[in-house]
């Protein structure tokens, strides 16, 4: 079966790792064998099972995306591992006021409009559109990875979702969870459509607060009020005041009349009205203020709406029709001017709301609108998180999603668009029955009449998404794959979509399925630059994902976003971090280049049987290492946290199996004894094998590569099993740990001493109760440290400390001596000391006489006299190190 590999693994490798050369053949070699989809495992394998959270359909792909794929890729390829029946189900989203925008763009560089073309012949340019653009997204997030089960792939409209989106809409209409009214909503000029409470967001921004006079009915007195918005007087139909304040008690009851208008409202009182904000009086506009529609609906108030849905100004403004809104605010309060009825005008910052997609100010309207009421499922949705049948990570989002859903208003289902799911509802013209039904009418039930028509809104598009987790099994249809997969396990996104998507898709999958439909949320966070600005387009700061893979390669991605980030918190990206992980896999393919050499005939399968007799410490070190590393990392990945997971497992390939024990490998095998070179040879096997399975569900591409020139049973690491733990062995570690320090320390001494690198220096080491554990691995020490073979000495105690050595102690009590003869030509370190000391004098006094100028320390900017103090302090420090240097260099 390996031969329908896109690359030949009995040849040799190629010298350095192409990202180019083996990601797309690999990917397109996984697919096309069928390894995404869950039936690669045992019948009566348990699932996993995660639904992606679907990119809009015409969406191009970002850091966002590359970020979910890399953490659901992990767990899918985990859990595959496991021998789980892991599915990752794909699929796109209809994104509805995105794809219409995108649509109506096209129209209008054609010279027409979806109002011109009509609404049947819109549709069929949209989907269209999506059949041109639609896959462009799938695409991409396969270049990522991505091991979805592909023939699964859904559609939020495809006929499937559709019908359950009609299901879930009816099922709730015959419950009484669904209902038509006119309410106050948020209406997007712009986008011509109602969007909900979450798709609005507020910037606090600069403004105005106009105080002016509300004249009193009959008499020359009035009612100071203040308001951001003047245009909103025209709609006013009451006055409301505190009932305990004092200053208005006596107006209570009485009437006064609206600027330039001269309309009568009542003057009423409230304890909603706060009496220390502006003057204490409150005009009251039903329908264009959320928090006077309610006082209105307690009071019985008029609704007056004074604006048309492109928010200019209708007839119930009087001469101010056809006004934009804002044109109107000026005209109007201009002419209160000239009427005398304006007090003052101040600077104010407030709360504006605008189009979290159109960007222009959200205008609050009275609408005739199709809305779902929430109280009865947001108590079940929070009955399942407090239960513990849903664990939201990280926890601190748990209080997050409890208080929005313990204050969550009704949700305006219906939408102004034409993209969409088309609400399944159509109103007889005969009889004025309004019929709310699965399939297409043919006639009135009522009546019998032909005379239908269907309600001309669409569904929210968060109503359909929200179904996403079970409409994508099959639902409503009992389907196999609902049965099996159904709840699914884990519902990984950001954690800006808590509330537009996760929640709803809670308390949907509660009410129609009785169960929730996952058990675990992981909510992670944004990606920003390296600096820890929020990406966009005007601050051009904006990292292109594909680019980055073109340049780096596609693990060198994953892994920097899976190894820099935490659940729920913003992470920075910095493109030297992902040239860094490209390193990485560089250095897996340089370490498999090199046991694969070793293994050149040497007979070692993938069944080969490891004499364990004959394992040195170095080898129970790195195996021990490795178990405790395969342990730690199975835990911490159980447990959410991929990002210290991936960080120990770095570590323990490039900083122990890399760095050290394959430089020892490299001495055990010139071993006189043919056996312990076979040995060496199968314990490098055997732990490069099992990394590579350890890093395959964070680095898929390169680990796959690299894994099949290695001996192996089966015919692709995405189907090998996840390495068990074995046994550890301190004793081994710590030995090991003396001995890489007693090396370090020893590089490090000639660092400091500059001695060349290829010259072998005397060292004499008194190791107490260590003596024979290093008199057992002196080539190991002779070899790493460079030490010179015949002038090495071990023993416990030394009779006297040698004259002129540098000396070392490290933990253990175990002392090194490094005779200094050995380390330099004396004579000339001392001299060269000398001269760099004086250098640094000369500094330390040019600095110190610019210090003791007050008329520097006075007049210069601070930075650049604590800039020079600095300076000071450092080449004191350097001063006082190179004295102690040559102290240690005496005769």
């Amino acid at each position: 079966m390996t031969a329908e590999l896109p690359f030949n693994p009995e040849k040799e490798m190629a010298k350095a790792y192409d990202p180019k050369a083996f990601e797309t053949p690999i990917y397109q070699w996984w697919e096309s064998r069928g390894y995404f989809k869950p039936e690669v495992a045992p019948a009566d394998a348990k699932p996993f099972v995660i639904a992606i959270p679907p990119p809009n359909v015409t969406g191009e792909l970002h850091l966002g995306h590359a970020m979910f794929v890399a953490l659901e890729d992990l767990m899918i390829r985990y859990h595959r591992m496991k021998g789980e029946a892991a599915l990752w189900i794909p699929g796109t989203d209809h994104a509805g006021i995105a794809t219409q925008l995108q649509v109506e763009k096209m129209l209008r560089r054609e010279g027409t409009s979806r109002e011109e073309i009509g609404r049947e012949e819109f549709l069929r340019r949209t989907w269209e559109w999506k059949e041109k653009y639609g896959g462009h997204i799938v695409r991409q997030l396969r270049r990522l990875g991505a091991s979805c089960d592909w023939d699964r792939e859904r559609f939020t409209m495809d006929e499937g979702l559709s019908r359950a989106v009609r299901e879930a809409f009816v099922t709730m209409y015959e419950k009484g969870l669904i209902y038509r009214g006119e309410y106050l909503i948020n209406w997007s000029p712009g986008l011509q459509t109602a969007v909900s409470d979450l798709e609005v967001e507020y910037a606090e921004e600069d403004g105005k607060l106009y105080y002016f006079k509300y004249p009193i009915a009959g008499t020359d007195d009035y009612l100071p009020v203040a308001t951001t918005r003047p245009e909103t007087i025209l709609g006013d139909t009451a006055v409301c005041v505190h009932p305990d304040d004092e200053r208005y008690r006596h107006l209570i009851g009485k009437t006064c009349l609206v600027p330039i208008l001269n309309r009568p409202i009542p003057i009423i009182h409230d304890t909603y009205v706060d009496m220390e904000f502006g003057t204490g009086a409150l005009k009251i506009t039903p329908a264009h203020d959320p928090n006077d529609f309610e006082i209105g609906k307690r009071h019985g108030l008029q609704i007056i709406n004074v604006m048309n849905r492109d928010a200019t100004m209708n007839e119930n403004a009087g001469a101010y029709a056809g006004m934009d809104r804002f044109e109107c605010r000026e005209k109007l309060w201009a002419d209160m001017e000239g009427s005398g009825l304006t007090i003052r005008v101040e600077p104010y910052r407030h709360q504006v709301p605008r189009s979290q997609r159109g960007g222009e100010i959200i205008e609050p309207l009275v609408s005739t609108q199709w809305f779902v009421k929430m109280r009865g499922l947001a108590d079940a949705g929070l009955e399942a998180v407090r239960s513990g049948q849903i664990r939201i990570i990280p926890e601190r989002f748990t209080k997050v999603y409890y208080h929005w859903l313990e204050n969550i208003r009704d949700w305006c289902i219906s939408r102004q668009l034409w993209w969409g799911h088309r609400i399944p509802v159509w109103y007889c013209q005969d009889c004025g029955e309004t019929i709310v039904a699965r399939e297409d009418p043919a006639a009135c039930p009522k009546c019998g009449g032909t005379h239908l028509e269907q309600d001309p809104d669409v569904l929210d598009t968060w109503f359909s998404s929200g179904l996403w987790p079970f409409s994508t099994l099959g639902w409503p249809d009992d389907t196999p794959d609902f049965r099996r997969y159904y709840p699914t396990d884990v519902m990984e996104t950001g954690y800006d979509i808590l509330f537009f998507w996760v929640a709803r898709m809670i308390m949907q999958g509660l009410q129609f399925t009785g169960k929730p439909p996952f058990h675990t949320i992981y909510l992670h966070g944004l990606v920003r630059d390296e600096h820890g600005h929020k990406m966009s387009k005007t601050a051009g700061n904006v990292v292109d994902p594909l680019e980055v893979m073109d340049e780096y390669g596609t693990d060198a991605l994953r892994f920097t976003l899976l190894t820099g980030s935490t659940p729920g918190n913003d992470m920075n990206l910095s493109l030297e971090k992902v040239a860094a992980n490209r390193n990485f896999s560089n250095k897996i393919w340089n370490a498999t280049r090199f046991v694969v050499h070793s293994l050149e005939d040497d007979g070692i399968g993938a069944g080969s049987t490891m004499n364990l007799a004959a394992l040195s410490l170095a080898d129970n070190w790195i195996m021990s290492r490795l178990n405790r590393v395969i342990a730690d990392v199975t835990r911490l990945i159980d447990e959410y946290n991929f990002g210290e997971a991936g960080r120990q497992m770095y570590d323990f390939f490039w900083s122990e199996f890399a760095d050290w024990y394959i430089e020892i490998a490299k001495i055990r095998m010139k071993h006189a004894d043919r056996r312990v070179a076979a040995t060496t040879r199968q314990v490098l096997t055997h732990v490069l094998e099992r990394s590579l399975r350890l890093m395959h569900p964070y680095i898929p591409f390169i680990t796959e590569a690299a894994w099949q020139h290695l001996p192996h049973t089966g015919d692709t690491l995405m189907l090998a099993k996840w390495p068990e733990a074995g046994m550890t062995d301190d004793g081994a570690e710590a030995d090991m740990a003396l001995l890489i320090n007693i090396i370090r320390s020893i590089r490090n001494a000639r660092s400091e001493y500059n001695v060349e690198p290829g010259k072998r220096i005397t060292a004499l080491i008194a190791a107490g109760e260590k003596t024979k554990l290093i008199n057992r691995q002196q080539d190991i020490l002779t070899t790493l440290a460079k030490l010179d073979a015949d002038a090495f000495t071990v023993a416990e105690t030394l009779p006297e400390k040698p004259a002129d050595a540098l000396a070392i102690v490290i933990e253990g009590g175990v002392e090194i001596y490094l005779p200094l003869a050995g380390l330099v030509d004396i004579a000339a370190e001392r001299e060269r000391l000398q001269k760099e000391l004086s250098q640094v004098a000369q500094g330390i006094a040019r600095t110190e006489k610019m210090l003791a100028n007050e008329n520097f320390v006075g007049k210069a900017p601070a930075a650049v006299v604590d800039r020079e103090r600095a300076k000071l302090a450092d080449l004191q420090a350097q001063a006082a190190k190179l004295r102690e240097r040559l102290a240690s260099l005496r005769e």
